[in-house]
C-alpha cells in the first residue's frame, strides 16, 4: 500500500535545447534523506520545438510528448497534467537550469496538508527584466476577483493538487494560465500558499522582443480576467 502521495513533474518547453537538459538534472537531485527521488514521473511537454529540444530531454524524462506545432503554454501544460498519473502535479519552466532543485521546497506545504496550491515567490536577484506592470495588473485583477494578494501572481513554478486540476475543465491557454489557474483555486474555496525559493531563470529583458512578449502576455491575462469576471461558474 502506497503510504505517500504520488508526484508527477511536468516541463513545459519551447525551443530550451539550451537550458532543458540542465534543468531536468537539477530536478532529478531533488531527493530525500534517504536518497529516494521526491517524484515519480516526469513529463516533458515539447510544445513544437524547431530545435533539438525533446532530444536534449530524452535522456532525463520518463515522457517527452510532442505538439506537432506550437500551442502556447497554457496548452503545454494541460497536456502534460492530462497525461500525468500523480496526486500532486508540479509545473517547472524549462529555463530554470540548476536552481531547479529548490522546487522541493514547493511540494512540503501540500504533503503536510497545509495547502492545496504552493506558487514559488522568486527570492533571488533579478537579472534585469520589465518594469514589473504586467505583474502588478495581474496582482491587482487577482486580488479584485478573489480578495485574496500574491507576492508572485505570473509564477510558472507551482506544485498543485490533482484534483484541483481536474475541477478547472475551463483553464485558460497561453500566458494567462498560470493566472486562471490562481483565481479559479481560490474561488473554488481551495488553500494557495506562497513558498520563497531561490530560483532564476532567463529574462525578456527591456528589449523589442522582451516588450513584444509582454504585450502578448498582457493581453492573455487581461482576457483570463475578463472571462472571470462577475459569477464564478466552476
Amino acid at each position: 500500500m502506497r503510504t505517500r502521495p504520488s508526484v508527477s513533474i511536468v516541463v513545459p518547453a519551447w525551443n530550451e535545447e539550451r537550458s532543458v537538459g540542465q534543468t531536468l538534472q537539477a530536478l532529478h537531485r531533488m531527493t530525500r534523506h534517504d536518497g529516494s527521488r521526491l517524484w515519480d514521473e516526469l513529463i516533458v511537454v515539447d510544445d513544437g520545438s524547431s530545435d533539438r529540444t525533446a532530444e536534449e530531454a530524452a535522456p532525463w524524462a520518463t515522457t517527452v510528448i510532442e505538439h506537432a506545432v506550437r500551442l502556447g503554454k497554457g496548452a503545454a501544460m494541460r497536456t502534460g497534467w492530462s497525461n500525468a498519473a500523480g496526486d500532486i502535479i508540479l509545473f517547472a519552466d524549462a529555463d530554470l537550469e540548476s536552481s531547479a532543485e529548490h522546487l522541493a521546497g514547493l511540494l512540503s506545504p501540500i504533503l503536510n496538508d497545509e495547502a492545496d496550491m504552493s506558487i514559488a515567490a522568486f527570492s533571488g536577484t533579478p537579472r534585469g527584466g520589465g518594469f514589473g506592470i504586467v505583474r502588478r495588473i495581474a496582482g491587482r485583477g487577482i486580488f479584485k476577483l478573489t480578495g485574496q494578494q500574491f507576492a508572485a501572481p505570473l509564477s510558472g513554478q507551482r506544485a498543485v493538487r490533482s484534483e484541483v486540476l481536474k475541477r478547472l475543465e475551463r483553464s485558460p491557454q497561453g500566458f494567462g494560465i498560470e493566472v486562471g489557474l490562481t483565481i479559479d483555486a481560490a474561488r473554488l474555496g481551495y488553500r494557495i500558499c506562497e513558498v520563497p525559493l531561490p530560483l532564476s531563470h532567463r529574462e525578456t529583458g527591456r528589449t523589442i522582443r522582451g516588450f513584444w512578449h509582454r504585450g502578448g502576455q498582457l493581453a492573455a491575462i487581461a482576457k483570463t480576467m475578463w472571462l472571470r469576471r462577475g459569477r464564478f461558474v466552476p
